[in-house]
């Protein structure tokens, strides 16, 4: 799904992300942590395009991410409120995404209808601009709207932050299921290494740009990685 080969991004001569090789399956929950600096966002904006690579590739699906925009098609994000268009309603946001992705009004309705228990009656029908929400509600359009068109990849940058306890309890469901019924590839990046950890089949640790740990989740993960944070 994901073949990541000699990456490296230099700022003024400093190198902030220097990765060989790293490789990701199709169908696999994939979590990305490391200490704010460690190069994960970084990482992020270079698998979509966003800052080019100093040197080295992406491939997903073996489309060159910086040559070519077809996997724009099966790629789904959020990685923060930049993604947003803050003048509109969540109703509004949610169709305009859904027409990027072909999809009629009626269908982007009846797909967003099925995470109302995730917006908990806070986010449709409000009449609210999204600039006007609060981070957690913000938060819930970002990561329903990178679903909308049912994408192959989805890449989610702290998606647990601003969310409460509910809402984080029900998004781990969401994730859950869109592993198991869909078949996605999901990276997500967080900071709360016990939600990581609990929704992730692999875990990938980075730190200052280099890669440190990559591996399968076991019941002995979160003791290894509280240890290696821990130093």
């Amino acid at each position: 799904m994901i073949s990541i080969q000699n990456l490296s991004k230099e700022y003024n001569g400093v190198k902030v992300l220097d990765l060989e090789n790293i490789n990701i399956r199709k169908g696999e929950s994939v979590g990305l942590v490391g200490n704010n600096g460690a190069g994960k966002t970084t990482l992020f904006s270079l698998l979509l395009d966003l800052i080019q690579p100093s040197s080295g590739e992406i491939r997903i699906n073996d489309v060159n991410v910086h040559a070519n925009e077809k996997w724009k098609k099966f790629t789904g994000s959020f990685l923060d409120e930049s993604f947003l268009i803050g003048y509109l309603t969540p109703e509004e946001y949610f169709y305009f995404i859904g027409e990027l992705n072909s999809l009629r009004k009626e269908e982007v309705d009846a797909f967003v209808l099925q995470y109302e228990e995730f917006f908990n009656g806070e986010i449709l029908n409000k009449h609210k601009y999204i600039r006007d929400m609060s981070k957690g509600n913000q938060k819930k359009v970002g990561i329903i709207g990178a679903l909308i068109g049912n994408p192959e990849l989805i890449i989610l940058d702290e998606p647990f932050a601003n969310l409460d306890p509910s809402s984080q309890f029900r998004l781990k469901n969401l994730i859950r299921e869109l592993i198991t019924q869909k078949n996605v590839t999901i990276i997500i990046s967080s900071h709360d290494l016990s939600h990581i950890v609990e929704i992730s089949d692999r875990i990938i640790a980075l730190e200052k740009g280099k890669l440190v740990k990559d591996i399968e989740t076991s019941s002995e993960t979160l003791e290894e990685l509280n240890t290696i944070f821990s130093v």
